[in-house]
Protein backbone atom coordinates (compact mmCIF):
# COMPACT_ATOMS: atom_id res chain seq x y z
CA UNK A 1 0.00 0.00 0.00
CA UNK A 2 0.98 3.57 -1.19
CA UNK A 3 1.47 5.90 1.68
CA UNK A 4 -0.47 9.21 0.45
CA UNK A 5 0.21 12.32 2.29
CA UNK A 6 -1.96 15.12 2.53
CA UNK A 7 -0.42 17.97 4.36
CA UNK A 8 2.65 19.75 2.34
CA UNK A 9 5.16 19.70 -0.30
CA UNK A 10 8.82 19.20 -0.31
CA UNK A 11 10.80 19.48 -3.24
CA UNK A 12 15.01 18.90 -3.74
CA UNK A 13 16.69 20.12 -7.13
CA UNK A 14 20.18 19.37 -7.57
CA UNK A 15 22.26 21.44 -9.56
CA UNK A 16 25.81 21.02 -11.06
CA UNK A 17 27.42 22.42 -7.81
CA UNK A 18 24.51 23.43 -5.40
CA UNK A 19 21.31 21.26 -3.51
CA UNK A 20 18.41 22.57 -2.90
CA UNK A 21 15.39 21.49 -0.68
CA UNK A 22 12.15 23.68 0.13
CA UNK A 23 9.35 22.83 2.06
CA UNK A 24 5.63 24.86 2.99
CA UNK A 25 4.77 25.75 5.91
CA UNK A 26 1.39 24.84 6.13
CA UNK A 27 0.32 22.18 9.17
CA UNK A 28 -3.01 20.74 8.95
CA UNK A 29 -5.14 18.82 11.64
CA UNK A 30 -7.61 17.20 9.50
CA UNK A 31 -9.48 20.06 7.33
CA UNK A 32 -8.30 22.90 9.52
CA UNK A 33 -5.21 24.62 9.39
CA UNK A 34 -3.39 24.84 12.70
CA UNK A 35 -0.09 26.92 11.73
CA UNK A 36 1.53 28.59 8.67
CA UNK A 37 5.14 28.31 9.54
CA UNK A 38 6.25 24.95 10.24
CA UNK A 39 9.65 24.02 9.21
CA UNK A 40 10.16 20.66 7.39
CA UNK A 41 12.95 21.00 6.15
CA UNK A 42 16.40 20.42 8.09
CA UNK A 43 19.94 20.29 8.13
CA UNK A 44 21.61 17.04 9.91
CA UNK A 45 25.24 15.57 9.91
CA UNK A 46 26.80 18.85 10.53
CA UNK A 47 25.32 20.99 8.25
CA UNK A 48 26.46 18.34 5.19
CA UNK A 49 22.71 16.80 4.56
CA UNK A 50 19.46 17.90 4.02
CA UNK A 51 16.38 16.00 5.14
CA UNK A 52 12.54 17.26 4.30
CA UNK A 53 9.17 15.55 5.93
CA UNK A 54 5.99 14.97 4.41
CA UNK A 55 3.48 13.38 7.28
CA UNK A 56 2.59 13.45 10.51
CA UNK A 57 4.85 16.45 12.39
CA UNK A 58 6.40 13.66 15.63
CA UNK A 59 6.43 10.81 12.72
CA UNK A 60 8.87 12.82 10.45
CA UNK A 61 10.69 14.52 13.76
CA UNK A 62 11.52 11.27 15.03
CA UNK A 63 12.65 9.88 10.76
CA UNK A 64 15.24 12.98 11.03
CA UNK A 65 16.36 11.79 14.69
CA UNK A 66 16.97 8.05 13.61
CA UNK A 67 18.56 9.17 9.89
CA UNK A 68 21.25 11.16 11.92
CA UNK A 69 21.77 8.30 13.89
CA UNK A 70 22.24 6.29 11.02
CA UNK A 71 24.63 9.14 9.53
CA UNK A 72 26.82 8.60 12.89
CA UNK A 73 26.61 5.30 12.99
CA UNK A 74 27.90 5.18 9.20
CA UNK A 75 30.42 7.86 9.82
CA UNK A 76 28.59 9.94 7.45
CA UNK A 77 28.06 7.81 4.54
CA UNK A 78 24.91 9.03 2.99
CA UNK A 79 23.75 6.30 0.84
CA UNK A 80 24.55 3.51 3.38
CA UNK A 81 22.11 5.63 5.85
CA UNK A 82 19.70 5.66 4.15
CA UNK A 83 19.74 1.74 3.39
CA UNK A 84 19.83 1.19 6.65
CA UNK A 85 17.23 3.55 7.80
CA UNK A 86 14.64 2.21 4.94
CA UNK A 87 15.10 -1.22 6.24
CA UNK A 88 14.50 -0.82 9.71
CA UNK A 89 11.33 1.19 8.88
CA UNK A 90 10.13 -1.40 6.68
CA UNK A 91 10.98 -4.23 9.37
CA UNK A 92 10.64 -2.35 13.28
CA UNK A 93 7.15 -3.38 14.64
CA UNK A 94 6.61 0.18 16.50
CA UNK A 95 9.10 2.27 13.29
CA UNK A 96 7.38 0.70 10.28
CA UNK A 97 3.61 2.36 11.60
CA UNK A 98 5.23 5.90 11.05
CA UNK A 99 3.15 8.15 8.61
CA UNK A 100 5.87 9.91 6.92
CA UNK A 101 7.93 10.40 3.89
CA UNK A 102 11.03 11.78 3.73
CA UNK A 103 13.42 13.22 0.66
CA UNK A 104 17.54 13.34 1.88
CA UNK A 105 20.04 14.95 -0.05
CA UNK A 106 23.30 15.07 0.19
CA UNK A 107 26.28 17.20 -2.23
CA UNK A 108 26.23 13.92 -4.49
CA UNK A 109 22.51 12.13 -4.37
CA UNK A 110 18.94 12.61 -3.79
CA UNK A 111 16.96 9.23 -2.27
CA UNK A 112 13.08 9.81 -1.15
CA UNK A 113 12.29 6.88 1.13
CA UNK A 114 9.55 5.56 2.43
CA UNK A 115 8.41 2.45 5.23
CA UNK A 116 6.95 0.82 1.93
CA UNK A 117 11.27 -0.11 1.50
CA UNK A 118 10.84 2.29 -1.24
CA UNK A 119 14.35 4.04 -1.46
CA UNK A 120 14.60 6.42 -4.81
CA UNK A 121 16.75 8.13 -6.36
CA UNK A 122 15.47 10.67 -9.56
CA UNK A 123 17.10 10.05 -12.32
CA UNK A 124 16.83 14.14 -13.03
CA UNK A 125 18.27 15.20 -9.07
CA UNK A 126 14.53 16.76 -8.74
CA UNK A 127 12.55 14.68 -6.06
CA UNK A 128 9.19 15.55 -4.43
CA UNK A 129 7.02 14.53 -1.61
CA UNK A 130 3.71 15.66 -0.20
CA UNK A 131 -0.01 16.44 -1.74
CA UNK A 132 1.72 19.17 -3.54
CA UNK A 133 4.41 17.13 -5.08
CA UNK A 134 3.34 16.51 -8.64
CA UNK A 135 2.74 20.04 -9.31
CA UNK A 136 5.93 21.30 -7.69
CA UNK A 137 7.70 18.57 -9.53
CA UNK A 138 5.96 19.90 -12.86
CA UNK A 139 7.13 23.29 -12.20
CA UNK A 140 10.45 22.51 -11.08
CA UNK A 141 11.23 20.81 -14.31
CA UNK A 142 9.70 23.32 -16.27
CA UNK A 143 12.22 25.85 -14.74
CA UNK A 144 15.33 23.69 -15.08
CA UNK A 145 15.00 22.60 -18.63
CA UNK A 146 13.66 26.22 -19.78
CA UNK A 147 15.75 28.86 -17.80
CA UNK A 148 18.93 28.84 -15.94
CA UNK A 149 17.72 30.01 -12.75
CA UNK A 150 19.32 28.03 -9.44
CA UNK A 151 18.47 25.61 -7.81
CA UNK A 152 17.24 27.37 -5.31
CA UNK A 153 15.26 29.67 -7.40
CA UNK A 154 13.76 26.95 -9.17
CA UNK A 155 12.75 25.55 -5.52
CA UNK A 156 11.07 28.54 -4.22
CA UNK A 157 9.22 29.45 -7.54
CA UNK A 158 7.75 25.48 -7.99
CA UNK A 159 6.82 25.62 -4.74
CA UNK A 160 5.19 28.86 -5.53
CA UNK A 161 3.50 26.97 -7.76
CA UNK A 162 2.46 24.40 -6.21
CA UNK A 163 0.90 26.58 -3.07
CA UNK A 164 -1.37 28.29 -5.80
CA UNK A 165 -3.04 24.60 -6.91
CA UNK A 166 -2.85 22.51 -4.06
CA UNK A 167 -4.51 23.50 -1.14
CA UNK A 168 -2.73 21.80 1.54
CA UNK A 169 0.76 23.64 0.72
CA UNK A 170 0.74 27.54 1.36
CA UNK A 171 3.53 29.99 0.10
CA UNK A 172 5.53 30.55 3.51
CA UNK A 173 8.68 28.62 2.08
CA UNK A 174 11.61 27.07 3.98
CA UNK A 175 14.81 26.91 1.78
CA UNK A 176 17.94 25.47 2.75
CA UNK A 177 20.57 24.63 0.25
CA UNK A 178 24.29 22.76 0.20
CA UNK A 179 27.01 24.09 -2.11
CA UNK A 180 28.78 21.29 -2.92
CA UNK A 181 32.13 22.85 -3.15
CA UNK A 182 32.10 23.88 0.16
CA UNK A 183 30.93 20.13 1.46
CA UNK A 184 33.43 18.60 0.47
Amino acid sequence: MQLKIHATTVLCVRGTDKVAMASDGQVTLGEAIMKHSGRKVRRLCEGTVLAGFAGGAADGFALFSRFEEKLDEYRGNFERSAVELVKDWRTDRAFRHLEALLVVADEKRVFILSGNGDLIEPDDGIATIGSGGPMALAAARALVAHTSLEPGQVARESLLIAAGIDIYTNAEITLEELDAWSTT
